[in-house]
């Protein structure tokens, strides 16, 4: 809808010192002169965009604007000021601060910077995960390889790749872009991920196939786990998987869920210790009575 890409295209503006018009087509998935009449249609709203010609030129919005209640409803500035404050906790903050300054400040503000929802997306390690975002942020502009190690299941991997997105999903923060080394398209885990450089090589955008940015089917349930909770544990299943994820009996709660990522069930499922016995799949059992066997002989 045309509504929901000016609205992105607005904050995009407001959150970017400068963007190119090839970079907003890219974005929104339109072509240069359908952007091209998007800033028109911000500029008769009022909203002072300016482009600026030849090198190192682009789209930006005038220094010092500031949005009024004429050009978004309270409900729309709401969740944009929620979600900047959220990306604020993992970005640089001056700049979420000047983009918060001009949706809110001064006297006739629109709604309320206390904004009653408070989302913060940092981790534990909030400095070195905020360094990379902002280091892969300014490589996808440029354009610019990055490289990094990379820890994983199968041991360490150096790579090398062109990054497109920064994703945060499924609680996790993730780089996507087109793997030199696999030469195909990958996702990578930012807690998983150090040593990270800008190289100096510069690459062309590729044409991401749309089958690839569907993010969900990178990871199929193939694990269908069954599993007896002791009593004790009913507000740690509701926690995690809602009311209604168990069946109560005598005995204890019986539970039933599908699985994508092995590692991250035992883990999970080593977490209740003595409160949990896993009925189904066997190789699930076997496997946490293996390092439960092993756990114990550490103590021996």
């Amino acid at each position: 809808m045309k509504l929901d890409r000016l609205l992105g295209l607005l904050t995009d503006l407001l959150q970017n010192d400068r963007m190119t018009a090839p970079q907003l087509a890219e974005k929104f998935e339109v072509s240069r002169r359908t952007i091209g009449r998007d800033i028109d249609t911000l500029c008769a709203a009022g909203i002072p965009v300016v482009t600026h010609q030849g090198v190192g030129g682009g789209i930006s919005i005038a220094e010092g604007f500031r949005l009024d209640k004429s050009v978004l409803t309270t409900e729309e500035l709401s969740g944009i000021i929620a979600a900047l404050k959220g990306i604020g906790s993992v970005s640089e903050q001056s700049q979420i601060e000047r983009t918060l300054d001009k949706l809110g400040a001064g006297a006739n503000t629109v709604v309320s910077m206390h904004e009653p929802v408070v989302i913060d997306l940092a981790s534990h390690y909030k400095d070195q995960l905020s360094h990379k975002i902002d280091l892969i942020k300014r490589a996808i502009s440029d354009r610019q390889l990055i490289a990094f190690d990379y820890h994983y299941a199968k041991g360490e991997s150096h790579r090398h790749i062109e990054p497109y997105f920064v994703i945060f999903q499924w609680s996790s923060w993730y780089v996507f872009g087109f793997c030199l080394k696999r030469q195909d398209w990958r996702l990578f885990k930012l807690t998983r991920l150090w040593n990270l450089a800008v190289r100096e090589d510069t690459y062309t955008p590729r044409e991401i196939p749309e089958e690839k940015t569907d993010f969900n089917a990178r990871f199929t349930a193939d694990i269908s786990l069954v599993a007896l909770f002791d009593k004790s544990t009913k507000y740690q299943l509701i926690d995690a998987y809602g009311w209604g994820a168990y069946t109560e009996a005598d005995e204890g709660l019986y539970f039933e869920m599908d699985f994508t990522d092995r590692q991250f069930l035992l883990g999970w499922l080593l977490s209740f210790g003595k409160n949990v016995r896993v009925l189904e799949p066997a190789d699930i059992a076997a496997e946490i009575k293996s390092i439960a066997e092993k756990v114990l002989s550490l103590y021996e």
